[in-house]
């Protein structure tokens, strides 16, 4: 079975049980904070912490999930983490149908509290940063879905917890859950939501898939995962919103007509503390859960958080990408840039192809900076990357800086309430030859022959001292 605990089980030299009592308030975002300063990802576990009630959780808290790219990598059977991007395309498209659970097989209805009972103080929920107005859901999934056609939309969504059966939910404007919840709230009808908590990393990445609209997560996830994803009804909502079976958590209930609040200021995977907004208002129905449930936190604008998506961008951008330039071999968004850059491999690209590959990815809202590098250049290692553009590229050349195009409202370089914005294409690549079947006319790379290479590395492993600096 592929859930949370089983990975869990499975990577346990990875996992670090803290030991000491941790605040919910700050105290275990601080340390991941310094943990991502160290550039060191273990899993974290809290069990000694406090729920919103102030009183001992009996639910630990599991973060830091996702902050290693080569942990994550593994969880979806990718070996090397550098081959994401086509394998990631290709999963979420295949696809694979759900298996629907009864709910007394489904673990995560083992316990079923509803009305007065179903309280959201009884969950260990983070306050992450300073200024935050509270509280808040981070890895909590939205499931939703489009009342004209039934099919059902995921994505990650945060909640202010307010009350015990009150919470803000913000649904990004232009995100398929708000287009669904204002169907609803267009009919007159409130919205039907269930958040979800809790999963195997791969049906975490799965249900982050780029998609159409309308389409179902359901299948990408289970492409991701290599099986058929287990889903049961909701209790609230029935088939209508489908909930993992073995997630850990899960809240149903509705977003009412009309009724909007503050939400906000909160950090945001920018690494900047996001404006307040005005968010509609969640009520709960009923929360379900396993009788051991782990609650799943992600550390907002950590590597935590921006892994898993940034992988699930690199599937879509190769599927973008590769409808119309062939050679283009590999695709990396670097945390460093947040989810705004993307590097693209090309291999041998005939003339105008590199041109091709940046317009095609800046086509995607969230990228606002594109470089496109030779298979010569190692796309995963910033050192390399920037010799390609210090050695390779004339700015009147090759940028291209195109105006006007859909961005992120989030981009903190932006005034508030625009998400138009410019984008930057780079062309770092050796142009073709001018003819095919010439060489590139370029100056040779300065290297050393392979058997020097390979003696060179005999003596530092005979020699080598365990006092030396390393970078």
């Amino acid at each position: 079975m592929s859930d949370l605990r089983q990975f869990l089980h499975d990577h346990a030299a990875m996992v670090w049980d803290i030991a000491s009592p941790v605040s919910a308030r700050y105290e275990l975002t601080a340390l991941q904070h310094e943990l991502d300063s160290q550039r060191r990802y273990p899993i974290l576990r809290a069990a000694q912490i406090s729920n919103l009630a102030g009183a001992p959780s009996a639910i630990p808290v599991v973060t830091n999930l996702t902050a290693s790219r080569e942990l994550t990598a593994k969880a979806l059977g990718i070996p090397d983490h550098r081959q994401t991007a086509r394998w990631f395309a290709t999963r979420t498209r295949a696809g694979i149908a759900p298996e629907v659970l009864r709910s007394d097989e489904a673990p995560v209805q083992q316990i079923i509290q509803r009305g007065d009972a179903a309280s959201l103080f009884e969950l260990p929920v983070l306050t992450q940063h300073e200024h935050e107005p509270g509280p808040y859901l981070t890895a909590a999934h939205a499931t939703t879905y489009d009342p004209d056609t039934g099919i059902d939309n995921t994505a990650i969504q945060r909640c202010w917890v307010q009350e015990p059966r009150r919470m803000t939910y913000f649904p990004y404007p232009a995100s398929h859950n708000a287009r669904n919840v204002r169907k609803f709230h267009a009919r007159g009808e409130p919205a039907p939501v269930a958040f979800w908590i809790g999963h195997h990393p791969a049906v975490l990445l799965g249900t982050q898939a780029k998609l159409k609209y309308p389409e179902s997560h359901w299948q990408a996830a289970g492409g991701v995962l290599g099986r058929p994803l287990r889903v049961v009804p909701s209790v609230l909502h029935g088939d209508k919103v489908m909930v993992p079976a073995d997630a850990e958590i899960v809240i149903e209930g509705f977003v009412p007509p009309g009724v909007l609040t503050t939400d906000g200021p909160f950090g945001e995977y920018t690494g900047y503390l996001g404006g307040a907004v005005q968010a509609p208002v969640f009520e709960v129905g009923c929360i379900t859960r396993r009788r051991d449930a782990l609650y799943h936190d992600y550390a907002s604008g950590l590597t935590d958080m921006l892994v898993p998506d940034n992988m699930a961008m690199e599937g879509k951008v190769y599927e973008l990408v590769k409808a119309v330039a062939p050679s283009l071999e590999n695709v990396y968004v670097p945390t460093e840039g947040r989810r705004f850059h993307a590097y693209l491999q090309l291999r041998n690209p005939a003339r105008g192809e590199a041109r091709d590959a940046l317009l095609a990815a800046l086509a995607y809202r969230r990228l606002k900076t594109v470089i496109v590098v030779d298979e010569d250049v190692d796309i995963f290692n910033t050192d390399a990357m920037l010799w390609a553009v210090a050695t390779r590229v004339q700015w009147s050349r090759d940028s291209i800086v195109v105006s006007g195009l859909s961005g992120s409202a989030l981009d903190p370089s932006l005034p508030e309430g625009v998400s138009v914005t410019d984008k930057m294409g780079i062309d770092a690549t050796i142009p073709a030859p001018a003819r095919a079947g010439l060489p590139k006319e370029y100056p040779l790379v300065a290297t050393v022959p392979p058997e020097a290479a390979q003696r060179a590395r005999q003596l530092l492993g005979a020699a080598e001292n365990p006092h030396w600096p390393r970078v």
